[in-house]
Parts: structure tokens; sequence; C-alpha cells
């Protein structure tokens, strides 16, 4: 089982998004794309935004989308087709 949940992630993904507009996320498809990408860019050598000790890849995008330190774009605001994963970095 997924902890946390789709259902919890999909709210942390659209947090941000007034009232009334489109959700970045809709459905579980994208938090599985989401994570899918990010576990790939940390198996390829990508920093953990959080502390992994030791956790798999994709166990610490989950971690890193759930305490907000990746953000999903919306098809608007993405740049290029490879790219739909912004990471945030703490200063």
């Amino acid at each position: 089982m997924l902890h946390p949940s789709y259902t919890d992630l999909m709210k942390v993904v659209n947090s941000e998004v007034e009232e009334g507009d489109t959700p970045v996320v809709n459905s579980r498809y994208s938090i599985v794309l989401a994570t899918a990408k990010r576990a790939r860019q940390l198996i390829g050598g990508a920093e953990a935004l959080v502390y992994d000790n030791g956790k798999k890849p994709l166990s610490v995008a989950v971690e890193e989308l759930n305490k907000g330190k990746i953000k999903i774009l919306s098809e608007d605001e993405t740049l290029d087709e490879e790219s739909d994963i912004q990471v945030q970095t703490e200063e």
C-alpha cells in the first residue's frame, strides 16, 4: 500500500491551485507518471531533496512530492515534453 495515499498526494499537488481553476493533477495515473519520472532522475544521479536513509528511488520521489519539494507542472507551464516535473530547491 502506498503511503501517503494517492488522494493525499493529489491534494498536495493541487494545493496551490486557486478555486475554480483546473487542477494540475486529475488522476492517480498522473501521480504515478510524475513519481516514476522523478525516480528515474534520482537513479540517473540527481540529488535527493529529502533524507533518503537508503530508501528506494520511488519511495524518495513519493516523499519529495508529499513534502512539496518537487512540483508537477501543468501543461500550460511545461516548457518541453521531457520536463513536466520542476524540482524546487531550498535556499
